[in-house]
């Protein structure tokens, strides 16, 4: 199977704010902007992700408003310091601050307008034998 693109549609009634808030605080690009859709890209064309409004017909089966639980966008960088310090600059309110984390992430996060919590991540080295308790077939 051969894939043209890959991004997740949030659909919500807050569809114009989720878009400026993805444009200002993450440096996204608008690739398609309508009343009822939008589809945002990474400058490097690296990720993507759209908003829908909930109460447009073409809107697919099963495409409910997201209720802001049950999922998280992860944006892995190569740099999360630099990464928290370009995203704080823009005045976002950072939920939860710049951690190493033992399992091996640097990361911080936050929600968008639509309640989508965004998790920045840097991979790094985890704690020695963190994983060892976890892993199957090992």
């Amino acid at each position: 199977m051969a894939f043209m693109d890959r991004y997740p549609i949030i659909v919500t009634p807050r569809k114009e704010a989720c878009r400026d808030f993805w444009i200002r605080h993450l440096g996204f690009v608008s690739g398609f902007d309508s009343t009822w859709f939008c589809l945002l890209l990474a400058e490097d064309q690296s990720a993507s992700i759209a908003f829908m409004a909930p109460d447009h017909p073409s809107a697919p089966p099963g495409s409910e408003s997201f209720s802001g639980t049950g999922m998280c966008f992860e944006l892995q960088v190569e740099d999360a310091r630099a990464t928290f310090e370009k995203v704080s600059a823009t005045g976002l309110n950072i939920e939860y601050p710049l951690t190493d984390e033992p399992f091996g992430q640097r990361r911080f996060g936050f929600h968008d307008p639509s309640g989508l919590w965004i998790d920045v991540v840097e991979q790094i080295e985890s704690e020695a034998g963190f994983w060892d308790k976890y892993m199957i077939g090992g």
